[in-house]
Formats: C-alpha cells, sequence, structure tokens
C-alpha cells in the first residue's frame, strides 16, 4: 500500500552515485527508485515531504559514511501530495511494520500529523526540540500545533516535553500552562549546562519532532525566520543519538527547512549529520527497555523524613536508570510506570532530595 502513497527519487538527480564508494551512505541503503523495495528487516525509512526541498539533505547524508552494520535503512522518497494529513497513514503503516520513519519537512506544523499518526495507541509521549513552545493561549497561528494536542477534547497525550525553548519567545502564561499539567520544558541554558540530563526525557519519549530553528543561525540559517540563539551543531547531534538509543522511541522528523536560505548546503549538512547520528544511537540500542525487570538491579532507597521508600532499577546493559512508581497505576498507564531517570536523580534521592521533574512525573499518574 506504500506505493499509493509515496513518489519514488528521481535517478537522474543523483548520478555521482557511481563515484560514491561502496562505504558510503548511497551504496548502503535500500533506494525506492523504480518498485517499492521489499521492507523485510528493514530498521528505519527516509521519508520527505518534497523531493527537491530535501535534495541538498539527500546528497549530504548519501556522501556520508555508513557504519551501521547492524541495520538496515531505506529511503522511501516523498509523499506524493504535499497535504500534511497525507503523511499520516504513511506513518501508521511504517509503525505498525515495526519501522521507523525519519521524516524530512519543512514546517513545524507536521508535528500535528506526524503525532496523529499514533492514534492506534492510547497515550503517547512527545519530546518537541523547538525554540519555542508552540501553544497559543490567545490568538493561535498554524504553526502552534500544541493547541490541537494539548486541548483536545479527548487527549491522548501522556507526557511532552519541550527541550531548548528560549523565554524571550514565550509567554508566562504558557509556561504556566505547562507547569499546572505537570508537563516538562527545559530552557536553552539549563539544557546547555547539563544535556546528558535529557537523555531520561528523551529515553520516555514515543516520537520526537526536532525543529530547525531549535539551531543558531550560524550553525542553521536555512529556515524561515532565523535567530542568534540556539544549540550548536554538536549538541544537536548529541541529542539525536539519545533519540536513536532510546528502546521506546519509534519515530522521529526534522521540521522547518528552507533551502532558499540555505548558504552553501549549510543546513543540508547539518540536518544530514543529525539524521546520521541518529542512526549511530539506533544501531547502538541496547534493548533494555524493562517490559519486565529481568536484567534490571534494583536499588531501594528510604526518606526516613518521609517514612517511604523509592526503588531505582539500573540496567546491567547500559548502566542506565528508572524509577518506579511507587503507588499503583491504572492498567493504561502499566507502559509508563517505569520513569526513566539518571544517575544524579539516584543520588539526589539518597540525600533525601528529589527533583521536581520527577514529582511532575508521579502527578501526571492522579
Amino acid at each position: 500500500m506504500l506505493d499509493n502513497w509515496l513518489r519514488p527519487l528521481d535517478s537522474q538527480q543523483f548520478k555521482d552515485f557511481i563515484n560514491y564508494t561502496e562505504h558510503q551512505f548511497a551504496n548502503r541503503i535500500i533506494i525506492y527508485k523504480d518498485e517499492l523495495p521489499s521492507l523485510a528487516e528493514v530498521d528505519a525509512a527516509i521519508i520527505s515531504i518534497d523531493a527537491d526541498e530535501a535534495l541538498p539533505i539527500r546528497q549530504s547524508l548519501y556522501a556520508k559514511m555508513y557504519a551501521f552494520s547492524t541495520l538496515k535503512v531505506a529511503d522511501l522518497g516523498s509523499v506524493r501530495k504535499k497535504d500534511p494529513l497525507f503523511i499520516i497513514p504513511i506513518i501508521k503503516e511504517l509503525l505498525e511494520s515495526k519501522i521507523i520513519p525519519i521524516i524530512i519537512g519543512n514546517s513545524v506544523e507536521l508535528t500535528l500529523p506526524h503525532y496523529q499518526a499514533y492514534q492506534f495507541q492510547n497515550l503517547v509521549n512527545l519530546v518537541s526540540i523547538d525554540e519555542k513552545i508552540r501553544l497559543a493561549l490567545g490568538a493561535e497561528t498554524p504553526e502552534d500545533y500544541l493547541n490541537d494536542i494539548l486541548l483536545s477534547k479527548k487527549p491522548r497525550l501522556f507526557n511532552l516535553g519541550i527541550i531548548g525553548y528560549q523565554t524571550h519567545f514565550v509567554p508566562y502564561e504558557t509556561v504556566q500552562y505547562l507547569n499546572d499539567h505537570n508537563f516538562d520544558h527545559f530552557r536553552l541554558g539549563n539544557v546547555r549546562a547539563s544535556i546528558m540530563e535529557m537523555e531520561p526525557i528523551i529515553r520516555d519519549a514515543d516520537m520526537m519532532s526536532f525543529n530547525i530553528a531549535a539551531l543558531k543561525m550560524c550553525e542553521a540559517p536555512g529556515q524561515k525566520a532565523p535567530t542568534p540563539s540556539g544549540f550548536f551543531s554538536e549538541e544537536a547531534c548529541q541529542i539525536t543519538r539519545y533519540a536513536g538509543m532510546s528502546d521506546k522511541l519509534t519515530s522521529i522528523g526534522f521540521y522547518g527547512y528552507d533551502p532558499s536560505k540555505d548558504n552553501n548546503d549549510q543546513t543540508a549538512q547539518v540536518i544530514a549529520q543529525l539524521i546520521w547520528y541518529f542512526l549511530e544511537g539506533l544501531s547502538n540500542r541496547k534493548h533494555d527497555y524493562p517490559a519486565s525487570l529481568d536484567g534490571l538491579t534494583e536499588y531501594i532507597v528510604g526518606f526516613k523524613s518521609q517514612n517511604y521508600t523509592l526503588t531505582f532499577w539500573k540496567s546491567n546493559r547500559s548502566g542506565r536508570w528508572w524509577l518506579q512508581v511507587p503507588f499503583r497505576t491504572k492498567k493504561k498507564h502499566k507502559r509508563h510506570r517505569l520513569i526513566p531517570c539518571s544517575y544524579q536523580d539516584y543520588q539526589l534521592a539518597c540525600r533525601e532530595d528529589f527533583p521536581d521533574r520527577l514529582l511532575n512525573a508521579f502527578k501526571r499518574f492522579s
């Protein structure tokens, strides 16, 4: 059915394939050129909304070395229509086939249909890498996709994580709304000061939306309204590598690329690097997402002053930590009752201190 929704790549745009070595991306992945290839055993699939806009990204990615011996990647071309809703059945079919979609699009608004493709899943965790919080409590714009997600009459969102927003772009009321609903949000400065502490947030996500606007203008000029502040490309690559390593995360979208403003294809090269590091993380998944407690070591921490205990679990494979929700949860929350955390969180608990982030996580179960 995917061939009804997808348009193959134009081989004429990649005449220099013959100049690539056998170790480069172009010669190591499955590419949809004429007929839709078999997707048996494919782990991840690249899809663009517009073939011409994504061409510089593909050219940069295809020239990179393919270092993922355990990974099978396909490039499925572009969607047949630019209507945002057109990507919903594509993402849904790939998810049902256990294939991770990697979406390339020109607008952060595409996060909404990306999220809507998870309609088969009761509760979804979304992480957004962005310079803004795309929620308007007053007059909204098309980019305020969170309005449709958060203000829905039948919300299916369990947790929202905003990473890298800049306070001068965000109204106080918007931040307060996230606080009142126990969602995670992290300012750019705080993230950059301790980027490793973002790993548990990303590890808990089902999907990630990465807005290129989260990057500095000097790093990624090819965006609609570039600004001087944001992430460096190295920090952004670390974030996407964390996303790739998460056993729970099943899709990622890179949104907001504007090739008309991209000097020397600099932004295209950055996005290609972000995809490469996502795949590098994917190839290093430890498969220790705790569907069971096998392979985990239990650590019990007592809070004498409060007369209760908390149970932490550490993976013997990866050294990553989880915190067990200390009370009975509903059946629909079962998938979320082990909360990803860090060793620093465990250390704080040993001192009878507790991060606000984990307290908020507990409140989401009420």
